[in-house]
Formats: C-alpha cells, sequence, structure tokens
C-alpha cells in the first residue's frame, strides 16, 4: 500500500467486478470509497455526460441488475429492488470521474483506484504469459503422446495386482504318469 493511499488497495479491488467482459466499479461502491452519496455521483455524471460515453459507463437492464446484483453481491433480498438502475464504470469512467469530483478525497482515493486497475492489468498480462508456456507445454505433451501413454500403460500394469495361476480341479492322467514315470526312474 503506498503511503497516499487513503484506503487499502484490497478493499478496491473486492469492488471491482467483471461483467460484459470488463473491469468495473459500482456507482454505490464508488461514492462509498470518495465519502460522497451515490446520488452527488450520479448528478455529476448527468451534468458531464458528454464526458461518460457508453465505454466509460453503463447501466444494465433491471432484470439483468436485479440478477446481478442478487448473485454477484448478495445485497438484494427478494422484493427489493432500486429506485435507479445503477451505473457501472469502466476503468476510464472512473478515471473521468477524477475530473468531475474535485474533492481531495475524490483524487487521492482516484490515484489509488487507477494504481489498483495497473496491478491488476499487469497480472492479467503475467497469467496470459503462463497460459502461453502452458498451450506450449501441451503442444510438446501432444507430440509424445503414445510415448507417454505407453508409459503409463506399464505403470499400470505394474500397480496391478499379480495374477495367480488357478490351480486345477480334478484327476489329471499326464500329471500322475510323468510324477510316477519319475519315481520309477529314480529308483533305478
Amino acid at each position: 500500500m503506498e503511503e497516499k493511499d487513503l484506503i487499502p488497495q484490497e478493499i478496491i479491488e473486492s469492488k471491482i467486478f467483471l461483467i460484459k467482459g470488463k473491469k468495473v466499479m459500482l456507482d454505490r461502491d464508488l461514492a462509498a470509497l470518495y465519502g460522497v452519496e451515490t446520488k452527488a455521483i450520479n448528478q455529476a455524471v448527468k451534468r458531464n455526460s458528454q464526458r461518460f460515453p457508453d465505454d466509460f459507463m453503463f447501466r444494465l437492464s433491471a432484470g439483468e441488475t436485479q440478477q446481478l446484483l442478487r448473485s454477484q453481491f448478495v445485497t438484494l433480498k427478494r422484493g427489493q429492488h432500486y429506485k435507479y438502475l445503477p451505473y457501472f464504470f469502466t476503468e476510464n469512467g472512473v478515471a473521468m470521474l477524477s475530473s468531475v469530483l474535485n474533492s481531495e478525497r475524490a483524487i487521492q482515493v482516484n490515484i489509488t483506484i487507477m494504481r489498483v486497475f495497473v496491478r491488476l492489468r499487469q497480472m492479467m498480462a503475467s497469467h496470459s504469459a503462463l497460459a502461453g508456456k502452458l498451450a506450449e507445454l501441451e503442444e510438446r505433451i501432444q507430440d509424445h503422446d503414445e510415448q507417454i501413454t505407453d508409459i503409463f500403460k506399464a505403470i499400470r500394469q505394474l500397480m496391478a495386482p499379480p495374477i495367480k495361476p488357478k490351480r486345477k480341479i480334478g484327476f489329471d492322467l499326464k500329471e500322475k504318469q510323468a510324477r510316477y514315470s519319475i519315481k520309477k526312474s529314480s529308483r533305478k
């Protein structure tokens, strides 16, 4: 955590969600972080609507919002609803909020939020690199697939319990004659 951060980055991370393939923050979470009412943020956005295109913020339909908030955020109980649908701000939208909200706290919190978004982007890049290495390893394994299959078969055979020969039931004339001839020849 940076010295100037008012809010721990872990708290901010917990407020970032992936919706429609975008990392977003909910208007009420941003309001709580900035120390203002949600209504104040929404009014500032309406006054400066030209600064917030669709790729900076968006709203979901009432049904989508209800389902999302119930399943993801576990905040609404059955029968409860929002008077106004919440805004979801993308990283660019959060950055633009700093130009609309001019309090010292908003500036400091916004700096911390931007650091968190950058850190998440770096983590995603490292995960992408790891995924690439994993795909490369899978390709190598496929090249040697037959050999690996043979190894697994051999290991399974070694792990299998030994098969005991079944004891014959009944009288075997050939076996008896062979024993008898061995005993006869040893007497001479």
